[in-house]
């Protein structure tokens, strides 16, 4: 038992005082011992991660994760639309780090061959990557859990799983506990509507201007209203793109503007208001 319902369970009240209950008045956190009362968490605040985190390497990203980071001894759900579309842009801040550690970065049953040369534009060295060709779904699941019960230290574990049940993924949960190092598990989007024992769940899209939205749809905290909006432009095309480029949401409005003078006036007027509100 641990020491908060143990400390709860030999509590007595104070003499001409009525017991505790949970529908009774509000119950004083300043009358639990020190430990007891920071083991405490409320629903409505960020949860703090017990155990260890890796940096995302998104600063706007971390202050939303629980504990500031990618959670270690748990599994981490990233959902998107279509398979090794946003996973390597979101991820490989934190991959390069840890490659750059000494860890290896595991993968099993990724949908394409990875290209090492555009991992290495990622900070990811080919040396550090291993490759597991898992092709059916038991395969993948299979080799997934030995790699979680096997906790390699230092690196992280990747594993797409589009067709796993919710009982599988419980199984790889438990194993995940004692694994120390992350655990992230791809699966489509349409996933986000069943449940799941993935602590943290993470939907990602492709924004425009080369953006990322990442979305959380379950954390150890309140809800968060709205994507994370973070800057991402693929490999090492910022060097050679230009101003104009970094922006083609712009560009398209102005093509559009100019196949529809309509439109184009429209544009101008609230222009216009944007420089007489500035």
């Amino acid at each position: 038992m641990s020491a908060a319902l143990q400390w709860i369970v030999n509590a007595t009240p104070p003499p001409g005082e009525a017991s505790l209950h949970p529908f009774g008045q509000p119950f004083d956190l300043g009358q639990l011992p020190g430990g007891v009362a920071q083991a405490i968490w409320r629903g409505t605040d960020l949860g703090q991660a017990g155990q260890s985190v890796v940096s995302s390497g998104w600063a706007a990203l971390d202050a939303q994760l629980p504990g500031g980071g990618w959670p270690c001894n748990a599994l981490t759900e990233l959902l998107q639309p279509q398979p090794s579309l946003c996973e390597w842009r979101l991820l490989s801040p934190a991959l390069a780090g840890l490659a750059a550690g000494g860890g290896h970065i595991l993968l099993v049953g990724p949908p394409k061959r990875p290209h090492a040369p555009g991992l290495v534009q990622l900070g990811i060295t080919e040396k550090s990557v291993v490759w597991i060709a898992a092709d059916t779904p038991a395969e993948r699941l299979w080799c997934t859990e030995q790699l979680v019960k096997a906790n390699p230290r230092g690196g992280a574990i990747l594993a797409w799983l589009p067709q796993a049940r919710a009982e599988q993924l419980r199984r790889l949960q438990v194993h995940a506990q004692t694994c120390d190092c992350p655990v992230f598990l791809f699966r489509p989007e349409a996933a986000q509507l069943d449940a799941s024992p993935a602590p943290l769940r993470v939907l990602a899209t492709l924004g425009p201007d080369w953006t990322l939205q990442v979305h959380l749809l379950k954390r150890k905290g309140a809800l968060l209203d709205g994507p994370i909006v973070l800057p991402s432009v693929p490999g090492t095309l910022a060097s050679v793109l230009t101003p104009r480029l970094m922006r083609p949401s712009q560009l398209l409005a102005k093509t559009e503007a100019a196949n529809d003078p309509a439109l184009g006036r429209a544009i101008d007027r609230r222009r216009q208001r944007q420089l007489a509100a500035h």
